[in-house]
């Protein structure tokens, strides 16, 4: 059924794994594959945590960059929120399992779970910036935790950082050497699924009253500036395409 993530569902525990190493770039199609699995799980009460593990050597590098060009730039931003928006919907408690990179849409997949758990050669950055655009959701999202003026200066400035430190800015729950990554993981989904799947659905209802609004109040406004504003000047263009020329792009400011 899917060509770009394996989704198992065991025991109360669902795995979805991205699966197009060795970066796990995401393009529209595999976005659309993680909606579809997370849509499958909306009626599950049965089902009490999900975790996500990246293939390969990076968890995921990002959305695809040739995709935030044209049209599909619109189509991409949809699938690709639709994905915060049903995390949002499923109220189940969420786990990123982190080896190697998380940048741009792949740090905000990782940073919106609930409890992230990286590696210590683990990466976490939002470089957005540096090819012309920023990213929406950490955008909407990061403001809420606690070291948010660090946090806004890595949206800002596009700086990658190690895992110990996204741990201090609070976008990491806790560090674990490589080779105790998934030990550590599997420790905390076997955690969740101990628990009653109602008790864990409603403390995470509560935990969100105060970001649940907030949040999609944010990201649409914030979806409005990236297309209708900041998708039409020179410099986001200019970035995107001096990417994927594999060139450094010459800002004109407009």
């Amino acid at each position: 059924m899917y060509q770009n993530i394996k989704f198992e569902e065991k025991d109360g525990v669902v795995r979805i794994v991205l699966a197009r190493p060795p970066l796990n770039i995401l393009n529209i199609e595999m976005m659309g594959e993680i909606c579809v699995a997370l849509e499958s799980l909306l009626e599950k009460d049965e089902v009490k945590v999900v975790a996500f593990f990246g293939e390969g050597k990076a968890f995921s590098a990002g959305v695809d960059v040739g995709e935030h060009l044209g049209e599909s730039a619109k189509l991409m931003i949809e699938v690709f929120h639709r994905i915060f928006r049903l995390l949002v919907e499923l109220e189940k408690p969420t786990v990123a399992v982190v080896g190697g990179a998380a940048l741009g849409g792949g740090c905000e997949l990782a940073t919106f779970c609930d409890v992230v758990i990286a590696s210590e050669n683990a990466k976490f950055g939002q470089p957005e910036v540096s090819v012309g655009v920023f990213p929406p959701v950490a955008a909407a999202l990061w403001q809420f935790i606690p070291s948010s003026k660090r946090a806004l200066e890595l949206i800002l400035s596009g700086e990658v950082v190690s895992a110990e430190e996204a741990v201090k800015i609070g976008i990491v729950s806790r560090v674990v050497p490589p080779e105790k990554l998934n030990e550590e993981a599997e420790k905390v989904i076997a955690g969740f699924s101990k628990m009653s799947g109602a008790v864990l659905r409603y403390t995470k209802r509560a935990a969100w009253v105060l970001l649940r609004e907030n949040f999609e109040n944010a990201l649409g406004e914030i979806e409005r500036i990236y297309l209708d504003e900041l998708m039409k000047t020179e410099d986001a263009n200019e970035g995107l395409n001096a990417f994927l020329s594999k060139r450094k792009p010459v800002w004109r400011n407009k």
